[in-house]
């Protein structure tokens, strides 16, 4: 398969898997960086080698075919997010532009190389978690978005959910990071805002920012 083709089946999977589950043409358009027109055809024809469902103005679901073609994309990707990081201790967002490159031409043989090098490793350093070879994910995700959050409560950051620059930039700056115990301290529900304890330090959030961590309660 292409590499437009492998892109736009992770595209599905990966917006399916989170909270918003928008996974109409139009939005997987923008996510890709092509015209709404372009992913109706592409599901289109997609549709006819049964890698997804299609209906005009609904969502666009994957078929089994799909799922597994998603998968194996997405294990790669993860996996090579979690070398470069070992290796080169490269910032989130240079492992994320890096894999996007090296997913594609990653045999299967290879990625399973990866996988028994690192201990095969159950997520990447985003905290998502990493298919086996068989394309299932073994890990319970029992994650909440930091905006839905309890204030007063202790939280392990599980997910950082992003491919932007700044984002991570910002992250890291504030010792945002996978594993790191944060605590919410107060929720400005009518103005959507979330305010948390880090190391000491006053963090306040906003809503767009809140809903791409992902955490854990500590008990």
């Amino acid at each position: 398969m292409s590499i437009a083709v492998e892109n736009f089946v992770k595209a599905i999977y990966n917006n399916n898997s989170h909270d918003t589950k928008n996974t109409k043409p139009g939005n997987i358009a923008k996510k890709l960086g092509i015209s709404s027109a372009a992913a109706t055809d592409m599901a289109k024809k997609l549709a006819v080698k049964d890698l997804l469902h299609y209906q005009k103005y609904q969502e666009l679901q994957l078929t089994d075919k799909g799922k597994k073609m998603a998968l194996n994309i997405v294990r790669k990707h993860r996996l090579w997010e979690a070398f470069l990081f070992k290796m080169f201790d490269m910032s989130l967002h240079d492992i994320h532009k890096e894999a996007e490159l090296l997913e594609h031409q990653t045999s299967d043989l290879l990625a399973d190389k990866i996988s028994a090098y690192l201990g095969h490793p159950k997520f990447d350093p985003h905290g998502d978690p990493i298919p086996n070879a068989k394309g299932e994910i073994t890990t319970k995700d029992t994650s909440i978005s930091l905006s839905n959050a309890e204030e007063g409560k202790a939280y392990i950051i599980s997910r950082l959910i992003s491919d932007d620059k700044e984002f991570f930039e910002f992250c890291a700056h504030q010792k945002l990071k996978y594993g790191h115990e944060i605590k919410v301290t107060k929720q400005f529900k009518k103005n959507k805002m979330t305010e948390l304890s880090v190391h000491n330090n006053t963090i306040l959030l906003n809503e767009d920012f809140s809903n791409l961590i992902y955490v854990n309660a500590t008990n």
